[in-house]
């Protein structure tokens, strides 16, 4: 039997199906426990992977990792079609009974006051994790925070399914219990309009009063093959459809100079290989060389043998390029205002709605290129002062709307909201485990 307390600093535990590497959802993470710990919070983790964490703060749940054998054999049956096999049924009540009695394990090993769901009551990347959180929160005295990047009607591939209860019972929950945290405003009328519920809106968010460090050039353009003169040009994204990477190969073959360098950070596989194929048919087709330097960038938070960092990657580049169709936020696009690089944006829909209406001085695109942005993109390359002036002022706009205090601040109002204060840290309610 284990009490929560009501006041005072918490024991937070973020909740995923993975946290490694530089994925949206587990660099928010890491961001969101920077904050949590400064305000004097300790925090921990539980998830199916968590190889970039401190063992002693970490839970690792296998049956939690959206890529387990058995999850993701309930993934494909899911999302197959609309008759739901009995099989499927059982093996998602035994799925959501071993997670469920391992979250109440890792609860009163770590001593947890609040979950953070990030995301896993948000995508159904794993159905029975999203249900097992639902039946902790329902059943315990433990406080949640639901972190919302993606949801399940913002993706084409979870339209047809046969599993409709459940996505109504996880996906998100629509439980007053729960406080709701969104990443834009688009995302937030829809979840009020569908859920009947409030949310907050906290966007991805960088530490702006904390400049990066002045690194240098580390010998990651030399590593690339990129001489000192060349123009490196980086697309720091994974390769999926949504990153729209066609744009940035046809913004290379029309600029029509040798010394342009095209490099993209991540390849990923999360979402399949026919995309990344397209890709290099379609540079081949345009004559491009695309150079991927995913071999000699760490994306795991430093612990893998790759002797470069993504930082070194925005710090070595001289433009970047962010033709996204779609975005929940925009983590690149933050990440190269933070490093006071000039960015080619596509103005998807968050952008149109959350970011341009700032004020923010980009190489602007509306899905295409054509000849005024290839002059522009010239103008900022050739003209220094005009650059400098673009990025310093894109810099000071980020301090002021996307900075850490913007997320302390509305933390610490979610710590105080009543949900958290009468559900989850009632020291009169007991968790049994």
């Amino acid at each position: 039997m284990i009490t929560r307390k009501k006041s005072g600093p918490k024991r937070i535990a973020f909740v995923s199906t993975r946290i490694s590497g530089t994925d949206g959802v587990s660099l928010e993470i890491e961001k969101w426990a920077r904050v949590l710990e400064g305000m004097g919070h300790s925090c921990c983790y539980i998830a199916g992977l968590c190889d970039d964490r401190p063992t002693e703060q970490s839970f690792i749940i296998p049956e939690a990792h959206f890529l387990h054998p058995e999850i993701e054999a309930v993934s494909a049956e899911a999302f197959a079609g609309r008759l739901r096999p009995h099989r499927l049924s059982d093996r998602v009540r035994q799925l959501t009974k071993r997670i469920d009695e391992q979250l109440r394990l890792a609860i009163d090993r770590l001593g947890v006051d609040v979950l953070i769901a990030e995301n896993c009551l948000t995508i159904p990347m794993n159905i029975p994790l999203g249900l097992a959180l639902v039946e902790t929160v329902m059943e315990t005295p433990v406080a949640c925070i639901a972190h919302h990047h993606d949801f399940v009607w913002e993706r084409d591939r979870f339209l047809v399914n046969c599993v409709d209860d459940y996505l109504v019972t996880a996906f998100p929950p629509r439980l007053a219990q729960i406080d709701h945290v969104v990443i834009n405003t688009q995302a937030a009328s829809e979840f009020s309009r569908r859920t009947g519920l409030p949310c907050t809106v906290i966007p991805n968010v960088m530490d702006f009063d904390r400049p990066p460090p002045a690194l240098g050039r580390r010998g990651l353009r030399a590593a690339l093959g990129i001489g000192e003169d060349d123009i490196m040009v980086l697309q720091p994204t994974r390769i999926v459809q949504r990153k729209g990477i066609e744009t940035s190969i046809e913004l290379i073959a029309r600029l029509a100079d040798p010394r342009f360098k095209f490099v993209i950070s991540h390849t990923g596989t999360d979402e399949g290989d026919a995309y990344a194929a397209r890709i290099q048919d379609y540079a081949r087709l345009l004559g491009v060389e695309i150079i991927l330097a995913e071999s000699l960038i760490d994306a795991g938070g430093g612990r893998s043998e790759a002797p470069f960092s993504i930082w070194d990657a925005y710090n070595e580049a001289d433009l970047v390029t962010y033709p996204s169709t779609y975005e929940g936020f925009g983590n690149a696009f933050l990440e190269a205002v933070y490093h006071r690089k000039p960015i080619l944006c596509n103005r998807y829909s968050i952008f149109r709605t959350d970011i341009e209406p700032l004020g923010f001085n980009t190489i602007e695109i509306d899905g295409f290129i054509n000849d005024s942005v290839i002059a522009e993109v010239r103008q900022v390359i050739d003209d220094a002062d005009y650059r400098r002036r673009m990025v310093e002022g894109n810099y000071d706009i980020g301090r002021q709307f996307f900075s850490y205090r913007r997320v302390a601040t509305d933390i610490e109002a979610l710590l105080s909201a009543p949900n958290l204060v009468s559900h989850g840290l009632d020291p009169e309610r007991c968790l049994d485990v």
